[in-house]
């Protein structure tokens, strides 16, 4: 798995495919986030900027091979490991842009409440900022892989899909990245640190089953 995980992040590193979703991201925290806001306001801008990103990212991972190169590939260590492997590579590489996001906006931010009344301290805010950004982005990647190869293997309704249901993981009561980017721009009216514990157990497990069905359908459907 080691091999493979490095064999794709390799891929996608060298074919500068991954341009594109670092470039939005950086535009959103440019857009979002401004040297001296509330602390946990611009945590939180981040962090919702991950999810579409992710979700980007895994697409080009796992559609990045040719189909020959695929087929050679999936023949020597399995259609699941080959699957899971190329996840995992997306997931990673986003998690670092959003470590490194994160750190950037913990650092310019005024570690104060939303009305500059409550101090707020960097360090616990920057660790549920990134719990946060955490749950967006297996969010991110959820979506990422439900709306790729092998489920849905048009690049149109492919980018169509993830567009529109990363959006609706942003807006829509229940889900684990509203629920975590609610709790620190919330938080930031108070100045009270809300860490995601809950919502991060809820985006680990939904993201770990839609792992395993893609990967499981990927041997189907080839």
């Amino acid at each position: 798995m080691t091999a493979l995980f490095r064999y794709h992040t390799a891929m996608l590193l060298r074919s500068q495919r991954w341009l594109p979703p670092v470039l939005l991201y950086a535009i959103f925290l440019a857009v979002g986030v401004r040297s001296g806001e509330p602390v946990l306001d611009s945590l939180g801008v981040a962090a919702a900027a991950l999810l579409p990103v992710a979700a980007w990212l895994v697409r080009i991972c796992v559609t990045q091979e040719p189909d020959a190169a695929r087929a050679v590939t999936a023949a020597a260590s399995g259609m699941p490991r080959a699957h899971l492997a190329a996840l995992l590579a997306a997931t990673a590489c986003a998690g670092a842009l959003g470590v490194v996001g994160t750190v950037v906006v913990t650092a310019i931010s005024d570690p104060r409440s939303s009305d500059h009344l409550v101090a707020v301290a960097p360090l616990p805010a920057g660790t549920a900022g990134l719990l946060a950004a955490l749950v967006c982005l297996l969010t991110g990647a959820t979506v990422g892989a439900l709306f790729s190869r092998p489920l849905l293997r048009g690049r149109g309704w492919s980018l169509a899909a993830i567009s529109l249901f990363a959006l609706l993981a942003l807006v829509t009561t229940g889900s684990p990245a509203k629920a975590a980017v609610t709790g620190l721009v919330t938080g930031s009216r108070t100045g009270v640190i809300h860490t995601p514990g809950l919502s991060l157990a809820a985006a680990a497990l939904v993201a770990s089953v839609a792992a395993a069905v893609v990967c499981v359908l990927g041997v189907r459907r080839g």
